[in-house]
Parts: C-alpha cells; sequence; structure tokens
C-alpha cells in the first residue's frame, strides 16, 4: 500500500513539536471534526508521512515532521467527563472520535510559515490554503510534502 502525506494542526500552547520532540510519540487526540475523525478512523496508516503545523502561533508555520505509528482507535478522551475532550455521547462500545500515535522524525530546521506557503505556486492547490478549510488533519499531496521540506531547508 501506498504511502499517504498528511498535515495536522497543534497549537503550540496546548502541544507543540517541543512536546513532541520531548515525548518522542504520542496519541493525537481530541480531534472533534467529523471529517478529520474520518481520516483519522478510515484512511491513516502505519507508516505514513505527518507534516506538524503549529496553528494560532506567531507565525503559523510546518514545524515538523512525523510518522503515523498507530492507526486509528477509540480517543479514550471521550469518556473521561474530567477531560476538556469529554463526549457523552461517545461510549466505548461505541465510540464517535478516533485517535492515531504519531513519532517525531524531525523538526525542521527552519518553520516554513503559511505565508511562504501561499506564495509558492507549487502549492497554490494545497488544502491549507484553500478558502474555507480549517480541518486539524488533512490529507496533502507527496509533491507537496517535499516542496516543504524543500523550503524548509533553504
Amino acid at each position: 500500500m501506498a504511502t499517504k502525506y498528511w498535515l495536522i494542526k497543534s497549537e503550540p500552547g496546548s502541544y507543540s513539536i517541543d512536546d513532541l520532540v520531548k515525548d518522542k510519540k504520542t496519541h493525537w487526540d481530541g480531534v472533534r471534526n467529523y471529517q478529520a475523525r474520518n481520516f483519522m478512523r478510515d484512511d491513516m496508516k502505519k507508516g505514513d508521512h505527518v507534516l506538524f503545523y503549529h496553528s494560532n502561533a506567531n507565525p503559523t508555520a510546518v514545524v515538523g515532521v512525523c510518522e503515523i505509528v498507530k492507526e486509528g482507535y477509540p480517543d479514550f478522551t471521550a469518556f473521561d467527563p474530567e477531560d476538556s475532550h469529554f463526549d457523552s455521547k461517545s461510549k466505548i462500545d461505541k465510540p464517535t472520535w478516533i485517535m492515531v500515535d504519531i513519532k517525531i522524525i524531525k523538526k525542521l530546521k527552519r518553520p516554513v510559515t503559511l505565508e511562504e506557503i501561499k506564495n509558492n505556486s507549487k502549492l497554490q492547490d494545497m488544502k491549507l490554503v484553500q478558502r474555507g478549510n480549517r480541518l486539524s488533519v488533512m490529507p496533502i499531496e507527496k509533491k507537496e510534502f517535499n516542496e516543504i521540506l524543500k523550503i524548509s531547508s533553504k
């Protein structure tokens, strides 16, 4: 099966690339959008490559590369009333929400800002820059993944 490529967003105040570097691996929990959940449940596979993006930051930017190390499984934060991601409608025997596990591959030497992505003609079709696309988990093309890595190495 061919490797797929993804972009995941996190606010650095909640969970940053530095947190992932320290932890080495984490579960990607708390996603509460059905389309993003479906990507995690149905499409993300072990070995897929992921760009880690800092949203709600100054500047917003791709800051790292990760890999999927565990495919979709029930997001246990949905079952915990003390957790900010609790969902009383999600049941252990029929979970609504899914998470995956990721591991750090590398922190980028130089972040690639949203402005750089928007101004790069090779990235004009990237879902990240499409109007109205605010998903925290989204597929990207291999050529987009590679272009961002190329920019980060300049």
